[in-house]
């Protein structure tokens, strides 16, 4: 809950944000504003440090290894207020950094994509290319090159950027805090990739998991967040029928470096139904494979 994440908060120094701060300068493009101290822009990245540090440190004084956010859970006090303590801002740069260093995260409360965001990035330890949280953001039409473009407010892992990631501030009017906020900004490498999520089927979970080719993305002035463009396999009409048709959620979790062979065998270890989205699919195919499995698992139940 907030009020024990605010308990942290207060123990955090000026010191120990100082020096992240710093570390933000060496890492990322930015702004020489964010560098000078007075501005706007240096202030809300001064808070965004100690918001990120009071999170980990609240992370690591539980021993947990994912956490969830929502911009409607960032307290009650009123910024305004000259005694005011707590997150002026959602904490999406620390949901960013928090992700590349192994933590599970989910927005909104999501605990099933937090959860298997932290198994992704355990499986891919040793691996080049990343992993991340990812959202279904808009729909691009264009004929056989419809795409879909995926981010989230802020909370994207600089695991998966194709270049190095740009620390800004820009407005964000969403949620409680509707306030200028620091977050990363890149775009994803140009690959192939394998999305997933996990669905609560009330007798079982359901693992959805799709080949999906990362593609370039044209310049987003006006969505400055980090993010990635992709086609789903067959094809974005049958690949998006195909997800929403199994239950599919706007959550999922994405590596670069994971192929449906990882993902059966992470299904069989959990004991959990898999259903494979790729380029043989077909939506009668599949609508059959939804069909089967659901008289297996309701049988399989009933006899054991």
């Amino acid at each position: 809950p907030v009020s024990e994440l605010m308990e942290y908060f207060k123990k955090i120094t000026d010191a120990e944000v100082d020096a992240l701060v710093a570390e933000y300068m060496k890492l990322y493009d930015h702004e020489a504003e964010l560098e000078t101290p007075g501005t706007e822009g240096y202030q809300k990245v001064w808070n965004a440090a100690k918001a990120e540090l009071a999170l980990r440190a609240i992370l690591k004084a539980k021993g947990a290894k994912g956490f969830t956010t929502n911009f409607d859970d960032l307290g009650n006090d009123d910024i305004n207020d000259p005694n005011f303590v707590g997150f002026d801002q959602i904490p999406g740069l620390a949901s960013q950094r928090l992700m590349a260093e192994g933590y599970g995260f989910g927005g909104e409360g999501d605990w099933k994509s937090a959860a298997l965001l932290r198994s992704v990035w355990f499986m891919t330890q040793g691996m080049p290319m990343g992993c991340s949280f990812l959202e279904d953001y808009t729909l691009n039409f264009n004929g056989k090159n419809s795409s879909i473009l995926q981010a989230h407010m802020l909370e994207i892992s600089p695991m998966i950027a194709a270049q190095k990631p740009r620390l800004e501030v820009h407005f964000l009017g969403i949620g409680v805090r509707k306030q200028p906020t620091a977050r990363l900004v890149f775009t994803s490498k140009v690959a192939k990739g394998v999305t997933a999520t996990v669905v609560d089927m009330g007798n079982r979970f359901r693992l959805i998991v799709n080949d999906v080719n990362c593609i370039e993305t044209k310049p987003l002035p006006k969505l400055p967040v980090a993010s990635a463009l992709w086609i789903p396999e067959p094809d974005f009409e049958v690949g998006a029928g195909a997800w929403i048709l199994a239950g599919g959620t706007h959550h999922s979790i994405f590596s670069y470096d994971l192929d449906a062979e990882y993902w059966q065998d992470y299904a069989e270890i959990a004991g959990i139904e898999m259903l494979h989205i790729n380029h043989d699919t077909t939506i009668e195919s599949f609508k059959k494979e939804l069909r089967m499995n659901e008289v297996y698992y309701m049988l399989n139940k009933a006899l054991r």
